[in-house]
């Protein structure tokens, strides 16, 4: 049985102005009239012996989470809320103890919701090529085929066969530079951390109890004194909060020697920037994607996108436009990651821009 559990955490600070901490990437139709969470179930629909997923998601986001499922038929099986943001290495950590409470132990399928993934046929087929791992007892984590020397993501050295399918991960790298980036794509051996994994509950359970136990330990208390509030699982906020903040690549992933990698060529992006989210859009002849009430000319290789007014634009190229109610966001392509660093500059200030829209700031239809 395969358990997806769906992380849907995130700050809503990549894709700012769109993006706000209540309401991140992943509950927005950025590409059409689904969201990112919606299209990550959906993928879903056609693996083997699939389960009810189960989503652990940010309190404050929880409604929008239940009719975002809602809208797209999909009853979870459990959504659990935290209270406070721990990382991913609790989070599963809450979702494996979830998924054995019946006394099964289904692999957990675990996926971030707030990635693109181009060929979900590819993606059901990998994930089914991984299986026999994971029903082995390897911890499997799956490595993007990368198609450029990208310094945003981590990266995953694959060391020997250990299949027909997977290679045994030799070592976990961090964000390079673009030299050393140059040399991992010229190997063929490096792919890039795509932070989804296949494994059983209990495998997961028993490499934190020998590398972190006091996450588990912290977790297993959460879990504990857990109360059903509708459609939602609440834990105990107190003992959640003295949990480590960690990920699952630096607890377990990295630590563990039963890590399996399976290189997944599928059209995968994490939609981590402006450019990134460029990119596997549809363009034009100009190589622009536009959308909302926009008119340019003389632009190209650019995304420009109004909410809630009419959007001019002229004589520009590799740039990112954006405008909301309450802020806009005027950057070049290239430098569209460092939209972080004004979600900071917002913080410092004390304004909210970065937490939600201002909606009495919506004096346009």
């Amino acid at each position: 049985m395969i358990q997806p559990v769906i992380l849907s955490g995130g700050s809503g600070s990549r894709l700012w102005p769109l993006s706000r901490e209540e309401h991140p990437k992943h509950l927005i139709p950025l590409l059409d009239q689904q969201t990112l969470l919606q299209k990550t179930l959906l993928r879903l629909q056609g693996l083997s012996d699939l389960l009810s997923p189960l989503v652990v998601c940010n309190e404050r986001q929880r409604f929008m989470v239940a009719q975002q499922l809602q809208d797209i038929s999909v009853d979870a099986q459990a959504i659990v809320l935290e209270p406070v943001g721990r990382n991913t290495a609790p989070a599963v950590a809450l979702a494996a103890i979830k998924a054995m409470e019946q006394g099964q132990d289904p692999l957990l399928l675990v996926l971030a919701a707030d990635h693109m993934i181009q060929q979900a046929d590819l993606f059901r087929e990998t994930v089914m090529d991984a299986v026999a791992y994971a029903t082995a007892d390897h911890l499997v984590t799956f490595g993007v085929v990368p198609l450029k020397p990208h310094t945003g993501y981590g990266y995953i050295h694959r060391g020997s066969r250990i299949g027909a399918h997977a290679y045994q991960v030799a070592q976990f790298v961090e964000k390079p530079s673009l030299p050393t980036a140059q040399q991992y794509l010229r190997s063929g051996h490096y792919y890039w951390n795509s932070g989804m994994f296949l494994f059983k509950a209990s495998v997961y359970l028993k490499a934190l109890q020998h590398h972190a136990p006091e996450i588990l330990m912290a977790c297993q208390l959460t879990m504990k004194h857990q109360q059903q509030d509708s459609d939602f699982t609440r834990i105990d906020a107190e003992a959640f909060k003295h949990c480590p903040d960690i990920s699952i690549d630096y607890a377990v992933m990295e630590k563990a020697s039963n890590v399996a990698v399976l290189p997944l060529d599928a059209g995968w992006s994490d939609v981590g920037s402006w450019e990134s989210l460029w990119e596997v859009c549809l363009q034009d002849a100009q190589n622009n994607v536009v959308q909302g009430d926009v008119l340019s000319e003389g632009v190209s290789n650019s995304y420009l996108r109004a909410e809630s007014r009419l959007l001019t634009v002229l004589g520009l190229k590799e740039v990112v436009v954006i405008e909301t109610p309450d802020a806009v966001l005027v950057a070049d392509m290239k430098y569209s990651q460092a939209v972080k660093n004004v979600v900071q500059m917002l913080k410092k200030a004390n304004r909210i821009e970065h937490i939600r829209h201002l909606e009495s700031e919506k004096k346009h239809g």
